[in-house]
């Protein structure tokens, strides 16, 4: 029986970016078939070794012969249940920090946004009216950035945001002794405390994982100062989002900026789709649509399956237990 790869396609697969894959894929002898979408791939995969691309927990129990599954993305959590798969030593692969560009530029653009009010602004003009009331609006110079969760995303940020002068970005994460001199100090959990206070925007990119469900809890929400942004483009679950609407109804928060929302999608009634202090957007800030992020996913892809093919370690596995 030859080797087989499936390639599933989230529309990032052009002729190119495919023809990369089977030169790699020719030096282990692959047969590389592509689908252009799931659907497609219904009922195809029971013989194929290698899985790449879109996959969904379907996918995984139909692919019993695969070896190894790359997930052409970041988010893997909805596929990290190990009954899912037909051996445990099945290979789980990702795309680490193939977002980071886009989402790091989405935080920006969001932080610039509430600092200078603009939503303030947008809708009477929308309206036809000339508002020249002067508002009191904020600077990234000289505030105090709290960035919960420092992998590339939130450093991506981190190195975009220093160019503004912040006075300090805190980078918060679970082993504070492993450094990274994108961040001015950083953290552990234990901290996370004492820092709220004295935090002007609260950046969330933290993955799904047992310890992020709720880590922003009512009770961590009443820490932030009054004029505090918060800003979540990692899981909606790590939010305790009653508790946000309530601090933002009140006015004990300044704003907020959600990609990520529970549930998605968010009621069409929902009371954060009435607030003009929040800016909400369907999960989008790293949808794959630059050619850098395809790339990049490409990119990763052939680097592990030619280490597959050399029988050495693959780069991107994830830990299914720790769902990252």
């Amino acid at each position: 029986m030859s080797r087989k790869i499936a390639l599933i396609d989230y529309y990032y697969l052009t002729e190119e970016r495919q023809r990369r894959i089977r030169e790699t894929a020719a030096r282990g002898g692959f047969e590389v078939v592509y689908f252009k979408s799931l659907d497609a791939s219904r009922g195809h995969l029971e013989d194929f070794e290698i899985v790449f691309g879109a996959m969904g927990r379907r996918t995984i129990r139909e692919a019993v012969s695969c070896r190894w599954f790359c997930a052409g993305r970041v988010g893997i959590n909805t596929i990290c249940d190990e009954s899912l798969y037909a051996d445990p030593s099945v290979i789980l692969t990702n795309s680490p920090g193939v977002h980071s560009v886009s989402i790091a530029e989405h935080l920006i653009m969001c932080a610039l946004m509430l600092l200078r009010k603009q939503y303030v602004y947008a809708e009477p003009m929308r309206r036809g009216e000339w508002d020249l009331e002067q508002r009191k609006i904020g600077s990234l110079l000289g505030s105090r950035i709290t960035v919960l969760g420092t992998g590339s995303i939130g450093t991506a940020f981190a190195d975009r945001a220093r160019a503004f002068r912040p006075a300090v970005i805190t980078g918060i994460r679970r082993d504070p002794s492993r450094l990274n001199p994108s961040f001015d100090r950083i953290a552990g959990i234990d901290e996370l405390n004492s820092i709220l206070p004295e935090t002007d925007i609260l950046v969330m990119c933290l993955p799904e994982t047992d310890e992020s469900v709720g880590v922003l809890s009512a009770e961590r929400i009443a820490l932030l100062p009054a004029q505090a942004f918060v800003m979540n483009i990692g899981r909606g679950s790590a939010v305790d989002q009653d508790a946000l609407v309530t601090a933002l109804q009140e006015g004990r928060l300044a704003g907020a900026a959600l990609d990520v929302m529970t549930p998605e999608p968010l009621p069409a009634d929902h009371p954060l789709r009435k607030m003009d202090n929040v800016i909400l957007t369907p999960h989008i800030a790293g949808i794959p649509n630059l050619d850098y992020t395809n790339d990049m996913i490409v990119n990763e892809f052939c680097e592990d399956l030619a280490r597959y093919i050399d029988g050495r370690p693959l780069k991107y596995t994830i830990d299914r237990s720790r769902r990252y």
